[in-house]
């Protein structure tokens, strides 16, 4: 039953939410006003409706005026929603390019200014990189999953370097943020709803003029550990601190793994 009606309430709220997003876009002539409607009125209903109990830890490490790249771990599709509210500035979403087809949610991002990137085409997902530099660069915040996909067991995964070549490159702070319980709450791939608490926790802002302007790789690492302490400290699984990096070309995988394997 509690499957059902989370399929239902999400599909007839995203689609009520969408064409009230729209229309605040078009009255106001600014995307940035779609995410009032995304943040206040979207995202806590598709929460409530999983039965999740959000908290909220360091949100006092969050300026809204100053352009930020925020960057999280990701173990559930509700990570979207439950990022949304915890995290209160206009921020961008970085999305794989998939997403743009996919109905209602996948329109919204493409009219609301969030960045795609098609990571099948590496000019492609360079060009993509420097647009969002640019879009940082002009004073607006991001938000990204480095690991590239949804975690199945709740560790932390191995991160791409490709984002930490935007944050070096666009020179602003990087924010950890550490989610937990959501993947349990919604698994990856599935409508099995359990409910119970999501917990995110908003690091301090990692400052990238420490690290060499194409030293991605210690960037990465810099903010995983952090995720990775977090998530232990909130009851998570944390992750491998040495497997770090992904394997180019590959999502959950990380390099020092990849090599090893016959």
């Amino acid at each position: 039953m509690r499957k059902l009606f989370c399929i239902l309430v999400a599909g007839v709220w995203t689609f009520v939410c969408f064409f009230l997003t729209l229309f605040t876009m078009v009255l106001t002539v600014n995307a940035s006003r779609g995410l009032w409607v995304v943040r206040r009125l979207w995202s806590p209903v598709l929460v409530w409706a999983g039965g999740g109990k959000l908290e909220v830890l360091g949100q006092e490490n969050v300026d809204p005026d100053r352009p930020t790249i925020y960057v999280a771990n990701h173990q559930s599709t509700i990570d979207i929603p439950a990022h949304f509210m915890a995290v209160p500035v206009p921020f961008r979403y970085v999305a794989k390019e998939q997403l743009k087809w996919v109905p209602l949610i996948g329109w919204y991002l493409a009219l609301g200014g969030h960045v795609f990137i098609n990571r099948s085409n590496r000019s492609k997902a360079i060009a993509s990189l420097d647009a969002a530099a640019k879009k940082i660069r002009g004073g607006t915040s991001i938000f990204l999953y480095p690991e590239g996909t949804r975690s199945e067991d709740g560790r932390v995964l191995p991160f791409k370097k490709g984002p930490f070549a935007l944050a070096l490159k666009a020179r602003v702070p990087v924010c950890p943020v550490t989610i937990e319980g959501s993947g349990k709450l919604m698994p990856k791939d599935s409508w099995n709803i359990t409910p119970g608490p999501i917990r995110v926790k908003i690091g301090k802002p990692i400052d990238t003029t420490r690290f060499d302007e194409d030293d991605r790789e210690g960037l990465a690492r810099a903010v995983r550990d952090v995720i990775i302490a977090d998530s232990l400290s909130m009851g998570g699984k944390g992750g491998d601190a040495e497997d770090a990096v992904a394997s180019t070309g590959q999502e959950g995988i990380g390099a020092s793994r990849a090599h090893s394997t016959p």
